[in-house]
């Protein structure tokens, strides 16, 4: 069988990918750190890494998504038979642990530079509703029609992103407490009703 050679490049982009990810295990590149850098220690090239990736908020990009997707699996996995509010809880005490910040503080990186260049970030862009999808099919599963669930999960999910914006920036501010808010929020009446 002869592999094209679409094929064979997507693979060696995932050996690639699978490399950076052993070599940066759950955190990220600091974003000052070069390409050549990045090559050196991971042991390929410069130009192999810019030839699948683009450039390095594309190497930091694709690592992220990757480590983001891994994560997202493992919580909704282990929220299980949990509900809303355990899933929710459980993503923010994964990215506010110590050893989770620098990807946090990658994750708002990335986002920042999608800001600037959506064009190059779609695969990220895209993949920042898989939690807002995770937490709307748990919310259904509690009772909320679809359109409720997936307005609760994405305000949810919005006003985590903040929080954990507001925790990169001045650590040790936000607590679980403020997560209880955003999880004791209620539909309220709608707006020119």
């Amino acid at each position: 069988m002869v592999l094209s050679s679409t094929a064979r490049n997507g693979d060696a982009r995932e050996r690639l990918l699978a490399r950076l990810l052993d070599v940066f295990d759950d955190g990220l590149p600091p974003p000052e750190t070069s390409l050549r850098e990045i090559a050196a220690r991971t042991g390929t090239s410069h130009a192999l890494l810019r030839y699948h990736f683009g450039s390095l908020a594309g190497v930091l990009a694709a690592v992220l998504g990757a480590q983001r997707a891994r994560d997202n699996e493992a919580l909704f996995r282990d929220a299980g038979q949990g509900t809303f509010a355990d899933l929710v809880l459980a993503i923010w005490r994964a990215y506010t642990s110590q050893d989770q910040m620098s990807r946090t503080r990658g994750f708002f990186h990335v986002v920042g530079l999608a800001a600037y260049r959506p064009d190059d970030f779609g695969e990220f862009i895209s993949s920042l509703d898989d939690l807002t999808g995770m937490l709307a099919s748990l919310a259904e599963r509690e009772g909320l029609t679809a359109g409720e669930a997936l307005t609760r999960a994405t305000v949810t999910v919005a006003a985590i992103r903040g929080l954990l914006l507001q925790e990169v920036l001045t650590p040790g501010v936000c607590t679980e407490d403020a997560v209880a808010l955003i999880l004791g929020m209620r539909p309220g009446p709608r707006l020119g009703a």
